[in-house]
This record gives structure tokens, sequence and C-alpha cells, in this order.
């Protein structure tokens, strides 16, 4: 009904976006290619070698901008979002014989103080898998964390699918519906399972004054993806401004339920009571995050904070000594470890 017996739908008909390969390579690429990777090399070495080619300010500067791009427009351009430099290097790194994988990663979600998701995206990168070597991640973000992301390969067709949903997006944001329509349309034409375009269609529709459409694409959503908070949130939003009170509430509930089990969200509910100085609850919602993410060095840090504002110096040292173990950039550990040698010194404090 919402993609194709929609309002929008007939009014989207004439925008239906073209054909688009996301991975040709333009002659000038394969000429790169050619003057900077020796195809006759081990795997290893023409994949350093490609990454090389690609970071050398002096050969290829690449900028960070929110355009999705094809493989092709983005080495032209020199500038792309995270998904066009994952189509640049996917196709760079198939044509040379590369087994090349689009990689979806989770990354941790942010939360305000007041408890309100901020950001819960998707990432692509690419996963490299070697001959007689290790895989290699190649990623062109600059997000970063000591935490091993969730990530999973996907298919070509999942990465087009977010690729649409992003052009998508960026129609939508210009007030141009029609074409915001159609390239949702087409990410779910590539696969119905994506629950961000489905989210997205139900904001378009919202917007548009289509309350009814808006809300059975939220619901799709859900199908697709049951711990989808945007359109858990979305759908609480939708039914608030309606006056259903009772639906908004189990919406709103079930966002809550999903806050509390989140390690990221108890561990700013652990930094809210920290700077209240209510330690003991603190050390409460770390102790939980800790059990469901064990390899995060802030949440040990703080954890030590508490400990060491509680009056247990000793315990605190255990837990900034497992912060610093953790910590993986050289920043990191050089911070932890200023704070450990302070915690050694008989009588210094933080």
């Amino acid at each position: 009904m919402v993609l194709n017996a929609g309002p929008l739908y007939i009014h989207a008909l004439p925008g239906d976006v073209a054909p688009v390969e996301l991975l040709t390579l333009s002659e000038e690429m394969s000429t790169f290619l050619d003057e900077h990777v020796d195809r006759s090399g081990s795997q290893s070495q023409i994949l350093a070698q490609l990454i090389y080619a690609l970071i050398r300010e002096d050969q290829f500067l690449l900028a960070y901008d929110d355009s999705t791009r094809t493989a092709e427009s983005t080495f032209h351009e020199r500038r792309g979002n995270c998904i066009s430099f994952t189509n640049m290097f996917v196709a760079m790194a198939r044509d040379l014989g590369l087994d090349a994988n689009y990689q979806e990663v989770t990354i941790p979600p942010d939360w305000s103080m007041s408890g309100q998701t901020i950001l819960l995206s998707q990432h692509v990168n690419v996963l490299v898998n070697l001959r007689n070597a290790l895989s290699r991640v190649v990623d062109f973000n600059t997000y970063s964390t000591t935490l091993p992301l969730d990530s999973q390969v996907i298919s070509d067709e999942r990465a087009r699918a977010h690729y649409f949903n992003n052009i998508g997006v960026e129609h939508m944001l210009a007030d141009e519906t029609s074409m915001a329509f159609a390239n949702f349309r087409e990410s779910l034409k590539n696969d119905h399972t994506f629950s961000s375009s489905w989210v997205n269609l139900g904001s378009l529709y919202r917007r548009e004054g289509f309350p009814r459409y808006a809300e059975a694409a939220y619901l799709e959503a859900m199908n697709q993806d049951r711990s989808n908070l945007t359109a858990m949130s979305n759908l609480a939003n939708l039914y608030e401004e309606e006056g259903n009170t009772t639906a908004a509430q189990k919406y709103l509930d079930r966002v809550q339920s999903h806050r509390t089990r989140n390690p990221y969200f108890r561990f700013q509910l652990a930094n809210s009571a920290f700077i209240e100085g209510d330690y003991e609850t603190a050390i409460r919602h770390l102790k939980y995050a800790i059990g469901k993410r064990e390899k995060e060095d802030r949440f040990y840090f703080l954890l030590s904070l508490s400990y060491l504002m509680s009056g247990e110096k000793e315990t605190a040292k255990i837990w900034m000594k497992k912060a610093e173990e953790l910590a993986q950039l050289s920043a990191s550990k050089k911070k932890y470890q200023h704070k450990l040698d302070l915690l050694k010194s008989r009588d210094s404090d933080f």
C-alpha cells in the first residue's frame, strides 16, 4: 500500500530513478590502479598498495561531505560520505582481484542527558578476505571506539538499499518529495527488509500529511526490525499528536525498556548519577553496562572514578588499570596511565 498504491506513489511516477551502477570503474580509475598497484603482487601487497595510493595526500586527496555517490563519481569528485568511499574502494579492490565485500556496522548509540536518542546509525565499510592472511577492514569513517563494533557482511543489494535510502533522505531534506519517495521505493526494491528506509518513508508520509500511511510504514519497519527505536519513537510521537495517549505510551514504554537494557544508555545514566554525587547508583549502572560490553574502557574509567569518590581507592586502582589495558589509542593509554600513576601515589587524588 505505502509503496505501490499510496498518495505519494501517484505523484512520484514521473520521477522514478534512473538505473545506477554503483561499482562501475571509469577509464581514469583503471589508469590510476595501473599506475599505483602491482597486480602481480600478493593479495596483501595489492591491498596495501591500494590503500597507500588512496591516502597519500600528494596524489589522491579525499574530502568527506554528506553527499552519496557512486564509485565513479566519488573518484572523479574526490569527495563523498562513507557509502561513497566504500563504493569506490569495493569497485577498485574487486577490479584488482580482491574479495572485497560491503560490511554493515552498528555504531553505538549516543544519548542526550535527558535520555532521548540522538543517533543510532548503521555505518558501512569494507571487509577484504585475503588468501593466506587475516581479513582486513577498510573504513573511511572518522568514528572511533575501543570496542569491536557489531558488524556483518551484507549483499550488494543491501548496499544499494543503503545508497538509495541516503539519496532519498537528501531529497527529503531539500523538500523534493517526489524524488525522495522514488528513492526510498528503489531502496526497498533492492532490499525489502531494510528497516531504515521504511522509517524514512514513514517520515516522508508524515511530513506530507498522510498519518495512516506513515503509521503503516513505521509498523513495517518494526516488522523487519523489532528493536528499531526510531520507528517506535516516531510511532509514539504520531499517536501523541493524534491524542491517542494509550497507543503512544505503549511505544514509549517499549523504547524505555530497550534503553534500560542498552549498556550505553546505562553508561549515560551512570554519568548523570556521578555528576549528582550518587556514586552508588553510578556503580550499579556501570556494572550492568560492563556485563553487556566488557571491552569499553570508558565504562571502567568512570567506574574507577565512582569508587574513588566513594572512598574505595584500592578498588579504584583495579578498575583504572583495567581501563588502561583496554584502551587502544595511544592518547587514551597515556591518559589512563597518568590517572593510574596518580592513584598509586599515596597522598594524591584525581
